[in-house]
C-alpha cells in the first residue's frame, strides 16, 4: 500500500546530470552487487546497539525469509540494451513520481534489460544503470502485449544513501522511500560460502507489529497511507531491528535460516513496508533458488522463525555505525530541507511555466518574451519529513542557486503574517536567519529575466 498525494502535473525525464555520476567498478560499493555507498546504513553495523523490549506479535502466519510476488527482481542495464518508454496504467494520467509529487506522461529509460516484475499486486522491479549511477526503480510495472506500464516510478543514487532525505524524501518504490532492492537477500549472496550477508536486510511487519504515532522514524521519510489509523504495534517503518549478542545460534539448525539470524545479530533489518497478515517478511530477490521449504512445509524452519520473532527488538540507541570502509560515524540529520516541489502559478508578468524536476533536484522555468513572477503557495517548498521539519530559534542557511538571471524568496508566513522573507536571492547568494515559527507557511516567488530559461535549486540546512 502506498502513499499518494493527488497532483495535475505531467513532465518530462531527464538524467542529464545524472549521466555524470562516478560510480566505482566491482567489487567496490555504489555497484549492481553492491548498491550504495560503504559508509550507507544499509552497509554499516551498529556499534553497541541498546535494544527495546516490544516483542513483535504473533499473527496469522508464520514468519518468513522469501521471495515471491511482493518482493522484487534486480536487473542490470548493459550498454546494448535498448531504450524503453514505461506509460501510466489503464485510466491513469501517467505515471506517478512520488518524489515531484506529480504524473509523468511518460518515463524513457535509456537502457532496459529483460525485466520480469513480480506477480504479487506490488510489481516491484529495480533496473540498475551503472552507467547512469542510477536505481530505477517501480511500483506495480507490468507488460501489456509489447508496452510497459506502472503505476509509480522513483529513482536513488547509486552510490549514495539508500535512504530518501528530506527534500527528495521519496527515492523508491516502498512505502519508506527506499528502492525495494535495498537490503534485499541478492541470488549473488545466497551460496556464496559467507556465514552472514554483508548488510543489512528489509523487513516488512504487519499491523499489529506496526506504530501508529509515528508512523515512521528517521532514515525513513514516508510509511504506508492508513498507517496513523490502522496500525496498533509500537514499531515505526524506518525502525533498525536486530537479535541480542546473546542470542542462542546455536538453536537455529536450518543453515539458510542460521545465515539470516548472523545478520540480524551483526547487521539487523530495516522495516521498509507493510503486508497483511505475517509477523514478518525478509525479503529475498525473485529468480532466487531460496527456500526455507524446498520438499514442503519445514516444520523445523518454521518453529525457528518463531524462536527469532520472540527476540527481535527494535534498536533505541546506538553508539556509532562502523561502514563496510571500517570508518565509524554517527549518523545525522542536518539534511537539506528545500525542496521546491508543488504548484507555481504565475503571478506578474510574462508566460514562463514551471515544474519541479526531481532529477535534477531543481525547478525547471521555461523562457518568456517577458520576466515573469511565480508563486507557489502549496507550502510544499520545505520538507514534508516529519523528524526534519524546520525548529523555531535554531539558525537556517538557505543558499540558492540560479541560472538565467533568476532569482528565488521564500517568505515565510504564520497568523496569515509574513514573519520573515529572505528577499530575492540570484545564484550563489544566501540568507541566515532564525527560524522565526513554529507553525508557519513558506511561498515561494521565482522571478525571471526575459527570454531567459532558468533552472533554480538551492539548499536550506540547519546550521551546525
Amino acid at each position: 500500500m502506498k502513499s499518494v498525494r493527488s497532483a495535475a502535473l505531467s513532465i518530462g525525464l531527464s538524467f542529464t546530470l545524472l549521466a555524470a555520476l562516478p560510480v566505482q567498478a566491482a567489487p567496490a560499493y555504489g555497484t549492481y552487487l553492491h548498491p550504495f555507498a560503504a559508509d550507507s546504513l544499509w552497509n554499516s553495523q551498529p556499534v553497541n546497539p541498546v535494544l527495546g523490549d516490544f516483542q513483535i506479535p504473533k499473527s496469522s502466519y508464520f514468519p518468513t525469509v522469501a521471495a515471491g510476488g511482493y518482493s522484487t527482481g534486480v536487473f542490470l542495464a548493459k550498454p546494448e540494451d535498448p531504450p524503453v518508454t514505461i506509460v501510466g496504467l489503464p485510466g491513469k494520467q501517467g505515471v506517478w513520481d512520488p518524489d515531484a509529487e506529480a504524473w509523468r506522461s511518460a518515463i524513457t529509460l535509456p537502457r532496459w534489460p529483460a525485466v520480469i516484475p513480480v506477480s504479487g499486486s506490488d510489481g516491484h522491479a529495480e533496473v540498475i544503470d551503472e552507467q547512469l549511477g542510477v536505481i530505477h526503480s517501480f511500483w506495480q510495472l507490468r507488460n501489456d502485449n509489447g508496452t510497459w506500464r506502472a503505476a509509480q516510478y522513483a529513482w536513488t543514487r547509486l552510490d549514495g544513501r539508500g535512504w530518501g532525505d528530506p527534500a527528495n524524501y521519496f527515492q523508491g518504490a516502498r512505502a519508506t522511500g527506499v528502492p525495494s532492492s535495498a537490503g534485499l537477500i541478492r541470488k549473488h549472496e545466497i551460496d556464496d560460502g559467507d556465514t552472514q550477508y554483508r548488510h543489512a536486510l528489509a523487513m516488512s511487519l504487519t499491523y499489529n507489529g506496526l506504530a501508529a504515532k509515528p508512523s515512521y522514524v528517521f532514515p525513513a521519510t514516508s510509511a504506508d497511507s492508513g498507517a496513523e489509523t490502522q496500525n496498533t504495534g509500537k514499531i515505526p517503518e524506518g525502525a533498525l531491528l536486530m537479535l541480542p549478542k546473546d542470542f542462542h545460534i546455536d538453536n537455529i539448525t536450518t543453515p539458510k535460516l542460521r545465515k539470516v539470524a548472523r545478520t540480524l545479530m551483526t547487521y539487523g533489518a530495516y522495516v521498509v513496508d507493510r503486508n497483511v497478515g505475517t509477523p514478518f517478511v525478509i525479503y529475498v530477490e525473485t529468480g532466487s533458488s531460496y527456500s526455507l521449504h524446498p520438499t514442503g512445509w519445514n516444520g523445523t524452519a518454521a518453529q525457528e522463525l518463531e524462536w527469532i520473532r520472540g527476540h527481535l527488538r527494535q534498536v533505541v540507541s546506538v553508539e556509532s555505525f562502523r561502514g563496510a570502509d571500517d570508518v565509524c560515524f554517527k549518523p545525522h540529520q542536518r539534511l537539506n530541507l528545500l525542496a521546491l516541489r508543488g504548484t507555481w502559478s504565475r503571478r506578474s508578468g510574462g508566460n514562463a511555466t514551471a515544474a519541479y524536476d526531481s532529477t535534477q533536484r531543481a525547478l525547471v522555468v521555461s523562457a518568456s518574451p517577458q520576466a515573469t513572477t511565480l508563486q507557489n503557495t502549496s507550502n510544499r517548498l520545505v520538507s514534508p519529513v516529519d523528524w526534519s521539519k524546520p525548529k523555531a530559534g535554531t539558525t537556517y542557511d538557505l543558499k540558492v542557486k540560479a541560472s538565467g538571471g533568476a532569482s528565488l524568496r521564500v517568505d515565510i508566513l504564520s497568523g496569515g503574517k509574513v514573519v520573515y522573507s529572505t528577499g530575492d536571492l540570484t545564484d550563489g547568494q544566501q540568507a541566515t536567519f532564525p527560524w522565526p515559527a513554529a507553525n508557519f507557511t513558506a511561498v515561494g516567488y521565482v522571478t525571471t529575466v526575459a527570454g531567459q530559461a532558468a533552472v533554480v535549486s538551492g539548499s536550506l540546512m540547519a546550521r551546525p
